[in-house]
């Protein structure tokens, strides 16, 4: 497995759920992964699964809202390993509300992480790639970017700046020998799929029900896994897809075409 070997990829979110899942896939086709996150003691204990199994990774605290943040994590990166060659904007919150109960405070904490922090990351990382010979960026977006979900207001808005700026970014840099792709999971069982079970449903006949209606909410009739995203994240980021930018892939289950 050397998809990506030697390659510095740099995974925002990289500790937990969907971004751990691409970080250790990376890991095992040879990438030296740099995990941006804020939850230092997830990043740490992936590392040190990465580093069990032969990979090469470092954790970096990073607030991806933050510039000064991310310059800092970036003269890490690149001190630690080189410049990077790939980059995925996983870091991201979630929130349910409508546009009536969604409050102004929580509208700006989601669209600061989600939307501002996949910004600024690509404003601090774009030159360092283009300086490197070019690169891949792979943003996580979401079908909530494309179809309707109920009381998912601010969550959909700022998925749907990602989609935006993932086409923005392919056709800006596409001369500089950037590709810039990004995918859209459906419902992937991660911890934010528990912790909002055990938020939401605390009786556990309650959230075992409800975890079957999450479930078959999908016509392949189960949650993802964050494996199989990074199985795509891995194609999407490796030179096997070359020919690719500016694309937008759903990954869900079926949920967009076959319900």
């Amino acid at each position: 497995m050397s998809k990506l070997s030697q390659k510095t990829a740099i995974v925002t979110g990289g500790g937990k759920g969907i971004g751990q899942a691409i970080s250790r896939r990376f890991a095992l086709e040879g990438a030296n992964i740099a995990i941006w996150d804020q939850d230092m003691e997830s990043a740490e204990a992936t590392v040190g699964e990465i580093k069990s199994s032969g990979g090469s990774a470092v954790p970096i605290a990073c607030d991806v809202s933050d510039p000064q943040s991310i310059e800092a994590a970036l003269a890490t990166t690149k001190d630690t390993f080189s410049l990077p060659s790939i980059l995925v904007n996983n870091a991201g919150i979630a929130h349910v509300g409508t546009a009536t109960n969604t409050s102004e405070e929580d509208f700006d904490r989601i669209m600061k992480v989600n939307a501002k922090g996949a910004f600024l990351c690509l404003r601090a990382i774009l030159p360092a790639m283009a300086e490197n010979g070019g690169g891949s960026v792979l943003n996580l977006a979401s079908i909530a970017s494309k179809l309707g979900i109920s009381e998912r207001f601010v969550y959909s808005a700022s998925k749907g700046a990602i989609l935006a700026m993932t086409l923005s970014v392919a056709k800006d840099f596409i001369e500089q020998g950037i590709r810039c792709n990004c995918v859209c999971p459906g419902r992937v069982h991660t911890p934010f799929v528990d912790g909002f079970l055990k938020e939401y449903y605390p009786g556990e006949q309650e959230r075992t029900d409800k975890f079957k209606e999450l479930s078959e909410y999908q016509p392949i009739g189960r949650m993802g896994k964050p494996e199989e995203v990074a199985n795509l994240a891995t194609f999407l980021c490796s030179d096997e897809a070359s020919f690719i930018t500016g694309g937008v892939y759903d990954i869900d289950g079926g949920t967009m075409n076959l319900r």
